[in-house]
């Protein structure tokens, strides 16, 4: 015998079709969903761990900042200590130095000279006096340019003045003291240094 099927087969096809068409657009749209999120979730992730990231070289920046504000500070202190020592030093090395200027005057005033005021400014000394004549201030000015202890002597103005009915010479020069003294204490640590 025949069996003839006289269901709407293709009816059925269809519905399975559709039910199948369905279910994959269904999974389809939760895996589409669900890369979404964690899509999502890894960047906020992300976002999240680099924001810790900025924030934590912000902080260290911060502090780095006040170091080198620090470090600042202290070059600044450092190199007023640097100069207060070297004035300390320079007047170590010239505390004998008025003494020695005054035995060198002394030694090269010659006879007929008489110093009425003696000034120093820096390394700058202005002797004003009286002198018997002008070849007297001559002889001074060479003797002075002779010494160790001074260069460079300049006559500023000589002039002739009646001093107790006498005539005088009044004379003003300058003369550079020599600092050579403060060579001495570098070149005496060198030796010992090489010794």
């Amino acid at each position: 015998m025949i069996k003839i099927n006289l269901l709407p087969h293709r009816e059925h096809k269809r519905k399975a079709r559709a039910a199948r068409l369905g279910i994959l657009a269904v999974a389809s749209l939760g895996a589409g969903i669900a890369i979404i999120v964690i899509a999502y979730v890894g960047l906020s992730s992300s976002i999240a761990t680099q924001e810790e990231r900025n924030a934590f070289l912000v902080e260290e920046n911060t502090k780095l900042d006040k170091q080198i504000a620090e470090i600042e500070t202290l070059k600044k202190e450092r190199q007023q200590l640097l100069d207060r020592k070297k004035v300390v030093e320079r007047l170590q090395v010239n505390r004998g130095e008025a003494v020695s200027i005054l035995d060198q005057l002394v030694r090269q005033v010659p006879e007929g000279i008489y110093l009425s005021e003696i000034k120093q400014v820096n390394n700058v000394l202005t002797l004003i006096g009286y002198a018997q004549s002008n070849a007297r201030v001559s002889t001074l000015m060479r003797s002075l340019n002779d010494s160790p202890a001074f260069e460079q002597p300049n006559l500023i103005e000589i002039k002739t003045e009646m001093k107790s009915g006498q005539r005088a010479n009044l004379f003003q020069l300058k003369v550079m003291v020599s600092r050579e003294q403060e060579d001495l204490p570098a070149t005496a640590s060198d030796k010992r240094g090489a010794k």
